[in-house]
């Protein structure tokens, strides 16, 4: 994963509850910047990368991920004290996802390149990743070069944020997909089968630095978060019939 310099704050993006930003980075590319300071911190960076990069590894589209330096003096000419103190708590590493120039948010009734197929593999990933924010009053889908893009995903992986008991949670049959803003479009759910080997796993989760993984409580060592967060996916994978079935009922009482 590319890691590059902030050269440009351009603009905040207010739809974002997190206060994400439009930047400017040493490559001359924008990119939609997530910050480590802002709401939930790291751990909503850890689901972002996570749940990113394992929908890539699913094959789902996602704009390129990357990490973004930010140097400490960004904050000190800022005139917007909400802005500048999310600046000054971000310094160091955070998150960016390359910013698509035109793109407009899904809309269901306007005709593209959503088919059965991908909305049920969404919605089955959607599922897989525990992410409740995909709803149809924040899709958190884009629209662009008449292709859909899966964007916004700090909200999935809830459980990490207290570790109470991420097994039990793996077989959760995830009733919030209810919700989902694609569930009347994915006509194909009894056919989808998420595959992913353990390898993929644990290259999805070594993208995570280890400071974003020290220090959590009841574990020893980064080395040990990443075990864990593997461990769920490998449970919640085998059981996928669990959460696959739930979201096929409430499907039906959808449409």
């Amino acid at each position: 994963m590319r890691t590059l310099q902030v050269t440009r704050y351009v603009r905040p993006l207010r739809e974002g509850g997190s206060l994400p930003a439009i930047v400017e980075a040493n490559d001359e590319g924008l990119y939609v910047m997530k910050f480590r300071g802002a709401g939930q911190g790291r751990k909503a960076l850890i689901a972002e990368l996570i749940s990113g990069e394992l929908a890539r590894a699913l094959g789902l589209p996602v704009p390129e991920i990357v990490f973004l330096e930010l140097d400490p003096r960004f904050g000190l000419n800022e005139p917007h004290d909400e802005i500048r103190d999310l600046l000054n708590a971000s310094s160091g590493l955070n998150v960016g996802l390359d910013y698509l120039p035109g793109s407009i948010t899904f809309d269901p009734l306007v005709p593209g390149a959503l088919t059965p197929t991908l909305a049920s593999r969404i919605v089955a990933f959607d599922a897989l990743t525990l992410n409740v924010d995909r709803t149809p009053k924040n899709p958190n889908l884009l629209t662009w070069h008449q292709k859909l893009w899966l964007i916004d995903h700090g909200a999935s992986l809830y459980f990490h944020h207290a570790w109470s008991n991420p097994q039990q949670t793996a077989l959760s049959p995830f009733p919030a997909i209810r919700e989902h803003v694609l569930l009347p479009f994915a006509k194909a759910l009894p056919q989808v089968k998420l595959e992913v080997t353990r390898a993929q796993l644990e290259a999805v989760v070594a993208t995570v630095p280890d400071a974003w993984l020290t220090d959590e409580p009841g574990f020893s060592s980064a080395a040990e978060v990443r075990a864990a967060y593997v461990a769920f996916f490998e449970t919640r994978l085998a059981n996928q019939t669990v959460f696959m079935e739930a979201a096929h009922r409430a499907r039906s009482e959808r449409v």
